[in-house]
């Protein structure tokens, strides 16, 4: 790797060992606690979309696909290009806070960093407040796992880049189509398919509509 990344690295690192051994635990938990807490907030936004319109609905759906197609995306990319953990390739550099990964788990691009910038957007485009919380989210996953050890600042750079990009363009492409799906399943005969797209919107009947009310008292009292 380049004397920049790698100095940046050790810059990191070195900040990391002098950190309180209480925030040291903090972000070696956050590592993977954060993709925990991501899955959750994917199950609120689908509980919440249930009863959004169909394209609300698509959309919250679709930011776990398209974390999925990320993910994806991000392991073909680390199988191709051989890059070494910098907890073995940089010399002079403190030990990693957590293990370092076994040789053959290449280090770029970062996998939690790609699943977090993911996670982040889509939940950001199915419910817009919440990307208020999730972005930060990502942004420390990611420096996470330089702070730990087990990859460089370019990892997870590039891990976030990709998150984004992936799931930004799932969301495009499918949410049009997802939509009249979930319209097809709010209306089949199945039930279980009808619970999991939700009752949708809910919407006045005709008979308590203000216009309707109003024209059948007019009605009446012409009558």
């Amino acid at each position: 790797m380049g004397t920049i990344d790698s100095d940046l690295y050790r810059g990191i690192t070195d900040f990391a060992h002098d950190t309180p051994s209480w925030f040291q635990h903090l972000m070696e938990v956050w590592t993977e606690l954060g993709l925990l807490l991501f899955a959750g907030l994917f199950v609120l936004a689908w509980a919440r979309a249930r009863r959004g319109d169909p394209r609300a609905f698509a959309v919250a759906v679709l930011a776990p696909l398209g974390t999925a197609v990320a993910y994806v995306c991000s392991e073909l990319i680390k199988s191709g290009i051989d890059e070494e953990r910098p907890c073995r390739a940089v010399s002079g550099a403190l030990p990693s806070l957590v293990a370092c990964p076994v040789y053959g788990d290449w280090s770029f691009p970062s996998n939690h960093a790609t699943i977090a910038a993911a996670a982040a957007v889509g939940l950001a485009l199915a419910w817009p407040r919440i990307g208020l919380l999730t972005v930060p989210m990502a942004l420390l996953m990611a420096f996470s796992r330089v702070f730990v050890g087990v990859h460089y600042p370019h990892d997870v750079a590039t891990g976030l880049l990709l998150g984004t990009l992936v799931t930004l363009l799932v969301v495009r492409l499918l949410t049009r189509p997802g939509a009249r799906v979930t319209e097809a399943m709010r209306g089949s005969g199945n039930g279980l398919v009808r619970w999991f797209a939700g009752p949708g919107p809910a919407t006045r009947g005709y008979g308590s509509s203000p216009l309707h009310d109003g024209r059948s008292r007019g009605g009446a009292h012409r009558r």
